[in-house]
């Protein structure tokens, strides 16, 4: 088979802005180029995403749009009637979509990830205005693409449910972990203080572990809850919530903070909590387990399968559950060195050459037809 010239529409990128897409996407172009020397890359950008996301390797290049991504109205335009003129001008042999939306109209073939449907389980956590967007570009998407992408057997199950979509079109591609996560492992000195790492978003359930972490906090005054992620739609209700119960300065929202702070935070975590009600994925979950913090979270698929037995898990709709969970990754020695120990080895199952693998073949076969 000749080399491919593939395509990667990385215009919806945000630094610093749209969470574990992000991740991903650094993480899978990262595993894409140490398993591929062979394919040509071209990867299409915003003007807000500097060089740092493409791979430092002669078969990986950057094409800059003129477009800000911050402008979710302009992104959609130029995705939809600019990008596939690009894509024919360089004359791509298929076009990868990491972002849930692909160009309508594109004449290569492509494939395209999506990270959840949470648009379709939970459209009451969405905006009334971006709701009709996200169902009329995800379900033309789902339908103008060769092959679909899943991070999860759960998506790939909710793809087929909502879209109806053969089998066979839908393939799995599980997220890798970065390895930084397990040379964290080896030098944590656990303090006083439980880590959440989570966007601000009514599904994360975080108001549930707020409201668990005060009653916590009687029998562990000395503890502290940090909660890591983008300030996101329930960030003001949280802040509020946290004065309301007494918390201001009990628990921390840092926000979106740089890598090297996040492997910190893990490195110094007494245990970490995932209340989560709904997931595509999880990575915050495998993050903990490669940096052998004794995590609880919910017991919900994709996190079942992502955490075997390396976590202690509860039902999320259920705060007594979550409390008593609380309780036992903080005071159980015996359980916190178990899960310790066990959190690295089951994450070392999890790997961004893995996920680019999946990816690439699924691209090859795209662009076979």
């Amino acid at each position: 088979m000749q080399p491919l010239h593939i395509g990667v529409n990385a215009l919806y990128l945000l630094p610093g802005r749209v969470g574990g897409t992000e991740i991903y996407l650094r993480g899978l172009l990262a595993g894409l180029a140490e398993i591929d020397p062979v394919n040509r890359y071209t990867i299409f950008t915003n003007r807000e995403t500097g060089p740092s996301l493409v791979p430092a390797r002669p078969n990986f290049r950057m094409a800059r749009q003129a477009v800000r991504a911050q402008s979710r109205p302009r992104r959609i335009l130029w995705e939809q009637f600019v990008l596939p003129f690009e894509a024919a001008d360089r004359r791509l042999d298929v076009m990868f979509n990491p972002g849930f939306t692909a160009p309508l109209f594109a004449a290569c073939p492509q494939v395209t990830m999506f990270h959840d449907l949470q648009h379709k389980q939970h459209p009451e956590n969405f905006r009334w205005y971006d709701l009709p967007f996200w169902r009329f570009f995800l379900f033309w998407s789902a339908h103008m693409s060769r092959l679909l992408l899943a991070p999860s057997e759960a998506t790939a199950r909710d793809l087929q449910r909502y879209y109806r979509l053969p089998e066979d079109r839908i393939r799995v591609a599980v997220h890798g972990v970065d390895s930084a996560f397990f040379d964290v492992a080896a030098r944590r000195e656990p303090e006083r203080f439980l880590l959440a790492v989570s966007t601000l978003h009514p599904h994360k359930n975080l108001d549930a572990l707020l409201r668990a972490f005060a009653v916590f906090r009687q029998r562990h005054p000395d503890f502290r809850l940090v909660v890591s992620g983008l300030h996101g739609f329930s960030a003001g209700d949280l802040h509020t919530l946290r004065d309301a119960l007494g918390l201001h300065d009990a628990v921390d929202f840092p926000g979106w903070i740089p890598r090297a702070e996040l492997y910190d935070l893990f490195a110094r975590a007494w245990a970490f909590v995932y209340p989560s009600l709904f997931e595509g994925f999880g990575l915050p979950v495998l993050e903990a387990l490669a940096a052998g913090v004794p995590t609880a979270c919910s017991e919900i698929d994709p996190l079942h399968s992502i955490s075997g037995d390396a976590a202690l898990r509860f039902d999320p709709h259920n705060q007594a559950a979550l409390l008593a969970a609380m309780y036992r990754i903080t005071e159980d020695e015996d359980l916190r060195a178990a899960l310790a120990n066990a959190g690295p080895a089951r994450a070392s199952h999890f790997s961004w050459r893995f996920t680019a693998r999946t990816t690439l073949d699924a691209l090859e076969d795209a662009a076979k037809g």
